[in-house]
């Protein structure tokens, strides 16, 4: 390592921070130094501390200890590749700030460096200098990075890095974006063995494994962290004086006039919902009463297009905007330091969340978040509570990493055989030194090969399955021109299928809504998206073509997953604080229906289980509530269901929230603490499932993402009209059956079904609840009417059922009789 002007270097890099009124902090000299030395580590520190500088100093220190000059191209000789640093970050819109980021310090310090942006969202100008090395710090994704890989110059272009630094590393470490990065990395290391790398993260409770799995080949590496945690405060909009918040509901809306009170004390606010659907409708009402100029007020999620993204964000920057509406599509770094306030619509769900939307107010170092709660229901004053709980005592969620993902694995061997070939040996070697793949048998790593070259046994006769050829040095390499395109365009491990472009008559482009939805209307019907109310004009080759409506208002589009479920962490608190004195201002307003709860049932409390039966027009209900989180609840409400059934003949349906469950029977049944032991048993757990759960069905649904990322399913080509949801799943069932009944040891159905046991229905956490339950004191109760905590499952189990009224009518009117039976308790 060159030394000679260090001394100088770090006078330079501390007059800069003292121009902008800054001093570096210990976490960001500790990350310099281990940097210079060589060290590879994790940086964990809260949003809007420094860690962009702390990851960025050792490279400019570097950079102006060596005395880098500016790039010289003689005539008609290439220049050589001046790649220095690789900053990786998992979204496009992070990836513009930071590049903004990244420019001002390195102009300031007069480092003769070019920043370029290879995303989908690059200038034709980045692109070209990304594609011929002419940049000395790249930002790109994961998909990029991959795709920079597809091509045999990556290992002269990548020769002369110095260092890598993965951004927002939590946001890839607990899915397959984060297992196509960990062979990406592998790869590298192969080219620049001496290059450290760095992941910044915000905190987690998996700290240690988060390192080792970025880092597997540097055990015990260094966790440089800031020892003051950012302080985050939380304040709740109360109901008045004698206003009652509904007992079930998810919009919150009630709220409004609140909430834009709030939002003009304050220069510029982020006003974060938990799902598009709810933004488009805050938006909205937004709008209604919004005293400022409209353009003021902008909306912000992930369907929309890109430069309408732009535009809100950019009007944050500069001023423009004094609200935006936005979900998480705003949760990652992008800097705002104009940002006065957060408030959040609904329950965060996860205290990882809460964090990150926190630090995008005074996001800059020093400054405190603050994030302003608007309960959407009642029960999500609890929730408020027991985070203030969470974050004084700093819980946070953990991001168990895939492991295994053999189709993330099929699309890297493909990438490779692309950009120019690779031994199977030493890639085996090179794949087992990730913590993803460190358990990789021999027979599974054979039967990928034979995949890639082949399809397997069952596709072997169709060409369009022959990728890879074994070329007679032993050397796995793509030929094929065409496979090499379809390839290219399909990388990555994002699979958002079914969606259709929202495309103005006259030119313009706004976004993206599920098929699913826009399939539903007719021509001259009217819809809300991107802040406006919209006409279907047309929809042709999976676009909808739309103009502006004269007048009235539409449905608002809902897209699949677009629920957040309740952390377990947070999910322990709120059930820990349900039974706790009121020693804070949401326990205090909530009061009053706790004690309803209380007389009228039990309070669920962390020692016990508390169990709810009644009768009511519907049926016979019974009600558990575990507080394990809705996925857990899910696969627990179908074995409950199976076993009752076995037991005494029955026909049940279920529905399931973050609280609990409710089976409802059609025939009378009230069961006793004998058989609920029976049902919460965790023997046979898995026999149990497969007969309650079509798991042949569910490991199809899965499938289809699956083929998507191994390259069964190619992407539609450009310039040809995209194919709809139903083609997709057609083809993706058609092979699903093919691979079944002709080849059902396939490594790609295996994964699917691991996949819905591991993912979808959680068996493990479902395991370990069932155990708790057995420990717990059940306590069994018969409501004379539906409880507080029995009211919102209550409301999902009727949504299905056939009515001339609206389901929110019946929910409204049912509530509005509960609330006024017990008036003078709630």
């Amino acid at each position: 390592m060159v030394r000679p002007r260090r001394r100088g270097a770090d006078a330079a890099l501390a007059e800069w921070f003292s121009t902008r009124g800054w001093k570096p902090a210990p976490f960001q000299r500790e990350a310099w130094r281990r940097y210079l030395a060589g060290e590879s580590g994790l940086l964990v520190t809260p949003t809007g501390s420094g860690k962009t500088l702390a990851a960025l100093g050792g490279p400019l220190l570097q950079a102006l200890a060596l005395g880098d000059q500016p790039a010289t191209t003689r005539r008609g000789v290439a220049a050589p590749p001046r790649l220095r640093v690789l900053w990786i970050t998992p979204l496009r819109a992070l990836a513009v700030d930071t590049v903004r980021a990244l420019r001002e310090p390195i102009a300031a310090l007069g480092v003769p460096w070019t920043v370029a942006l290879r995303t989908g969202d690059a200038s034709a100008r980045d692109k070209r200098l990304a594609r011929h090395g002419l940049s000395d710090v790249l930002v790109i994704t994961p998909e990029s990075f991959a795709l920079m890989l597809s091509y045999a110059d990556a290992a002269h272009l990548l020769a002369g890095l110095r260092g890598v630094v993965v951004d927002e590393w939590h946001e890839l470490l607990g899915n397959k974006r984060g297992v196509l990065l960990q062979l990406c990395l592998a790869r590298l290391r192969g080219i620049v063995p001496q290059a450290p790398i760095w992941g910044l993260s915000a905190t987690l409770g998996n700290l240690q494994q988060a390192r080792d799995v970025l880092l597997p080949y540097a055990p015990g590496a260094a966790i440089v962290s800031s020892p003051r945690r950012r302080r985050m405060t939380l304040q709740t909009l109360l109901p008045g004086q004698g206003e009652r918040f509904p007992w079930a509901g998810h919009l919150g809306l009630s709220q409004l006039q609140r909430v834009a009170a709030v939002l003009q004390q304050a220069r510029s606010s982020l006003l974060f919902t938990n799902t598009r659907s709810q933004a488009e409708l805050w938006h909205r009402a937004l709008q209604s009463v919004w005293l400022d100029d409209p353009a003021t007020l902008a909306l912000h999620h992930g369907s929309l297009d890109a430069s309408l993204r732009a535009a809100a964000e950019a009007g944050l920057r500069d001023g423009s905007v004094r609200c935006v509406v936005a979900t998480s599509s705003l949760d990652l770094g992008v800097d705002f330091p104009a940002v006065d306030q957060v408030l959040q619509v609904g329950s965060p769900k996860g205290m990882a969340r809460l964090w990150q939307r926190g630090g995008r107010a005074r996001h800059r170092p020093g400054a405190a978040g603050k994030v302003i709660c608007v309960p959407t229901l009642a029960l999500e004053l609890a929730e408020y509570a027991a985070a203030r709980v969470a974050l004084a005592h700093g819980r946070v969620e953990s991001r168990p990493p895939p492991r295994l993902s053999l189709d993330v694995l099929a699309q890297h061997c493909v990438t490779l055989a692309l950009g120019g070939g690779f031994e199977p040996a030493r890639l085996l070697a090179e794949v087992r030194g990730t913590h993803a793949f460190a358990a990789l048998g021999d027979e599974p790593w054979q039967a990928v090969l034979d995949f890639i070259v082949r399809g397997g046994a069952a596709l072997e006769h169709y060409p369009d399955y022959r990728r890879v050829v074994r070329d007679a040095d032993g050397v796995y390499r793509v030929h094929d021109r065409r496979v090499a395109f379809r390839h290219r365009l399909s990388i990555g491990t994002i699979t958002s299928d079914g969606s259709v472009q929202v495309r103005f008559m006259k030119g313009g482009q706004l976004g993206s809504v599920e098929e699913a939805f826009i399939g539903k209307l007719r021509p001259h019907e009217r819809f809300q998206f991107a802040g406006k109310t919209l006409e279907l004009v047309q929809l042709r080759d999976m676009s909808a073509y739309v103009r502006i409506a004269r007048s009235g208002t539409g449905r608002v589009p809902r897209w699949q997953g677009g629920s957040m479920p309740l952390s377990s962490e947070l999910a322990a608190e709120v059930e820990a604080i349900l039974q706790m004195p009121a020693d804070s201002a949401e326990m205090r307003a909530l009061q009053p229906l706790l004690e309803l709860q209380a007389r009228l049932s039990a309070l669920p409390g962390p020692g016990l289980l508390l169990v709810e039966s009644l009768q009511t027009r519907q049926g016979w209900h019974l009600f558990v509530y575990p507080f394990a989180g809705r996925a857990v609840h899910e696969g627990l409400a179908a074995l409950m269901a199976l076993r009752w059934g076995r037991e005494r003949p029955n026909t049940f349906s279920w529905a399931v929230n973050d609280y609990g469950l409710v089976l409802t029977a059609q025939a009378e049944a009230w069961p006793e603490a004998a058989l609920l032991q029976r049902l919460l048993s965790p023997q046979a757990l898995l026999e149990d499932l497969m007969h309650s759960l079509n798991i042949a069905e569910l490991a199809r649904r899965q499938f289809r993402g699956i083929a998507r990322v191994a390259g069964l399913l190619p992407p539609s080509l450009p310039g040809r009209a995209a194919r709809s949801l139903r083609q997709l799943q057609a083809s993706s069932s058609l092979l699903f059956e093919v691979l079944r009944q002709h080849d059902p040891g396939h490594v790609l159905l295996a994964q699917a079904e691991r996949e819905v046991w591991e993912a979808q229905l959680e068996v493990q956490r479902l395991r370990e609840v069932l155990q708790r339950c057995r420990t717990r004191r059940l306590v069994l109760k018969r409501p004379r009417s539906l409880s507080p905590l029995a009211f919102p499952l209550w409301a999902d189990a009727i949504r299905g059922q056939l009515s001339t009224e609206d389901w929110r009518t019946r929910v409204a009117r049912v509530a509005q009789q509960l609330e006024k039976r017990h008036a003078r308790h709630v």
